[in-house]
């Protein structure tokens, strides 16, 4: 049977180009979590007034991928040192946030969060949060999937097209 796992790491268009690459996972939805407006856009979250992270919700088959195995790939994307900011990216919308779905999601989320902050990987504290999932908003079409539709793998390939 088939879970989800969602993950806020900054701009989510690189979160879900990495996903995709995880044998095991079967779908991928970028979209809206964490915030008070009902069905957000783009520019509702862009606006910082509703408090939403950019997130990636991940669909997986347990039995092909585990969830450690995606929490290895969440952590290996982004610094979770930054709060509110991801690369060039800025907003509380680029937070780093795990949304869990049930208590096992919740034990293995908060375990490798204390492993990674007592590795001294990092010489600043993780500031990822870890929360309970709430209602996810899918984005708009032209957000899913869109660096392998422009045939790029990261964000910096994208942003360089778009100035």
């Amino acid at each position: 049977m088939e879970k989800k796992a969602t993950f806020g790491a900054g701009c989510f268009w690189g979160v879900e180009a990495a996903f995709r690459q995880i044998e095991g996972v079967t779908a991928t939805e970028v979209g809206y979590e964490g915030g008070t407006l009902e069905n957000p856009t783009y520019r509702d979250v862009c606006s910082h007034t509703t408090g939403h992270a950019e997130v990636v919700e991940v669909t997986y088959d347990p039995d092909r991928v585990s969830y450690d195995e995606l929490l290895d790939a969440f952590w290996a994307k982004h610094n979770p040192t930054h709060r509110n900011r991801q690369g060039w990216d800025f907003g509380n919308q680029y937070r780093s946030v795990i949304f869990f779905h049930d208590e096992e999601q919740r034990a293995a989320a908060e375990r490798s969060k204390a492993e990674l902050e007592a590795s001294g990987r990092y010489r600043r504290r993780i500031a990822t949060l870890v929360e309970p999932a709430q209602t996810f908003y899918p984005a708009e079409d032209y957000h899913q999937q869109y660096l392998e539709k422009r045939g790029r793998s990261s964000c910096t390939a994208a942003l360089a097209e778009t100035v």
